[in-house]
Formats: structure tokens, sequence, C-alpha cells
């Protein structure tokens, strides 16, 4: 990916300030050069990092085969998220060859808080607000299930975990049209770094194409201007990548999540 001098030092910061950062509610170990992320409850684990250390060959085939069978003995899928620009160049095939299988890529995205917070407002008749408990965390489930046509049931236990902390704090958003809840997204705001990243997005369908996907990431980024967070980062699908380049962030790198699965999971 041909990238901008902006680009580039939004990509640097990224490196420095996101990757390989502990997630909140769960548990982490540093293995080598990673970091492995178990999930409390249930859920799946993940496999982070900011690079490899210069890991190739067999010893690297021998880390890989390490962490799937780790997650295999625990009974937990796994995700090992990687980047266009990560090396080996080989690592992509190398993952293939454990048995890891590739799912949909999404595109690296950063830009300034402060311009995206001056983004159009919600519709009329649609008003944004963050959640005020539990029952809105609940009515944002059946939305959720809904767009997605899956169960959701563990998505309010979640997202009042990572509300209430400890680690780097999420605010969830919601759009409601009178009564009824048609958007809801959330973020993270990562503490000491310069970024918040969001997350979610889900809409209704018969809602799509309004601008409330815009007015959400002008509304959260408007949180994030307050709290004195500079910088937005979003892993976004090709369908949220149009929308955001046009608001004015700015493509950085592709990533793509290899997941292992234990055959009895």
């Amino acid at each position: 990916m041909n990238i901008s001098s902006r680009a580039s030092a939004y990509l640097r910061a990224y490196d420095e300030q996101l990757r390989g950062r502990p997630m909140p509610g769960r548990t982490a170990e540093r293995i080598g050069p990673v970091l492995r992320v178990v999930s409390d409850g249930h859920g799946q684990g993940f496999v982070t990092y900011r690079d490899l250390g210069g890991l190739e060959g067999v010893e690297l085939d021998a880390f890989i085969a390490g962490q799937r069978d780790f997650f295999t003995e625990i009974g937990r899928p796994v995700e090992w998220k990687y980047h266009d620009y990560d090396l080996p160049v080989d690592l992509p095939d190398r993952l293939v060859a454990a048995g890891f299988e590739p799912e949909e890529r999404e595109t690296v995205m950063v830009g300034e808080t402060a311009g995206l917070a001056a983004a159009p407002a919600p519709p009329k008749g649609v008003r944004l607000r963050e959640v005020a408990g539990r029952s809105d965390l609940e009515r944002i489930r059946e939305m959720e299930e809904t767009v997605w046509e899956a169960d959701r049931s563990w998505l309010p236990d979640l997202l009042e975990r990572d509300i209430a902390g400890p680690g780097d704090r999420c605010a969830v958003v919601l759009a409601e049209a009178g009564e009824r809840v048609v958007c809801a997204a959330w973020m993270r705001f990562h503490q000491g770094t310069d970024f918040v990243s969001l997350w979610g997005g889900s809409t209704l369908k018969e809602w799509r194409g309004k601008g409330i996907y815009r007015s959400m990431v002008a509304y959260r980024a408007g949180l994030a201007v307050e709290r004195g967070f500079r910088l937005v980062q979003v892993d976004a699908s090709d369908d949220s990548r149009p929308i955001l380049s046009r608001l004015g962030l700015e493509a950085i790198a592709t990533t793509t999540p290899y997941m292992w699965v234990p055959p009895t999971v």
C-alpha cells in the first residue's frame, strides 16, 4: 500500500502506541515477541504484537504451532492479527500451513479527532447519547441480533465490563428514533496514548444510508476531543472505508485476522 507522508506518521504512531497493547478485561501473557491474550470467561483469544523479533523459517513454524496448540488445549478459538507490512513476508503462508484460516481483510484508518467531530449531525428525529445502564445494553443486544440474525446474548456483559474497566475505558453510544435503538457503536480511550479506537457501528437495515454512521463517528470523536485524545483509529470494512475516507481518515495498512478454531469447539 502506497501511503502519504501524513499517513506514514500515523502508521509510526499506531505501531509505537497501539500494536501489542494489552486488552482490557482479558488475561495477557508475554510469550517471546507476542502478547498472548485469553478472554476472561468465554470467547476467543488473540495473538498480538508489534513485530516478531526476526522469527522466521522453522523457528517461526514451531512458534506458530505452539500458540495454536495452547489454544487447542484450553478449547478456545484464537485470532492471529496479521498486518500487511509484517515480516517475514511468507507469514500468511506459514499461518495457513499451521491450520489458521484468513477472514475478511480490513483497512486500518487513522485521522484527527478534532476534524471528525465537525462531521454532520444525525438526521432529524434521531438522537445520539451514551448508554445510561444495563437496560440500554439489552436494547442494543436486541438491535444487534436483528441486524446479524445471530445470538448476541454475551454482548451486554462484555460491554458492561468494558465500560467499568479496569484498563482502557469503553464508551458505548446509541442512536434512537423514538423508543427504538436504530444504531449502536462503541469506542476505547487508550490511556497514555494519542488514540481512541472505534468499534461496532451496526445499523438497522431500514435506517442505513441516512447519515447515522457518520454522525456516530462525529459524536465519538467529540468525546475523544473532550478527554484530550488527538487521534482516532478504525479497522474499517470495505463498506465503511469510503465513508471514513470522505470524513478525512487516512488508510495506513490492511489487516487480516487468521483464525484457528480447535476441532472440539
